[in-house]
């Protein structure tokens, strides 16, 4: 099992100075462990600070992302996604965040499972 901690950058002018941190625990590579300090979103939904799973349920849709509780009992999120590549340089950062309103949750924009180039773009209604 490898482990690694990255911080999320500031999230958007609105929100400068907030720092989220992530951590990450790969149990194999499709399936990680993120802690938040901070709210973040998901389309749809809220997840409070916290440990939370990100994980590919289906070995035959790639695109389908899952999101559980630390103990698995309860999903959060569990929806289609967008194929993405990591930014060049940024080899440590589980997710990207986008920018939010003042008082909002930063949306998830990515997630990119521990030693991954490509990743999981989480589609959001406009």
């Amino acid at each position: 099992m490898c482990t690694r901690r990255s911080f999320l950058a500031v999230v958007g002018a609105s929100i400068l100075g907030v720092l989220i941190a992530a951590s990450a625990h790969a149990w194999g590579s499709h399936t990680n462990y993120l802690t938040f300090s901070g709210a973040v979103a998901l389309p749809g939904v809220t997840l409070a600070p916290g440990t939370y799973i990100f994980r590919l349920p289906s070995d035959t849709d790639r695109n389908v992302v899952q999101v559980l509780s630390r103990d698995s009992s309860r999903v959060y999120f569990m929806g289609m996604t967008r194929p993405v590549e990591r930014p060049n340089g940024d080899r440590e950062r589980p997710v990207t965040l986008g920018e939010a309103a003042p008082g909002q949750a930063p949306p998830i924009r990515a997630w990119f499972p521990v030693g991954q180039r490509n990743g999981h773009g989480f589609i959001y209604a406009r």
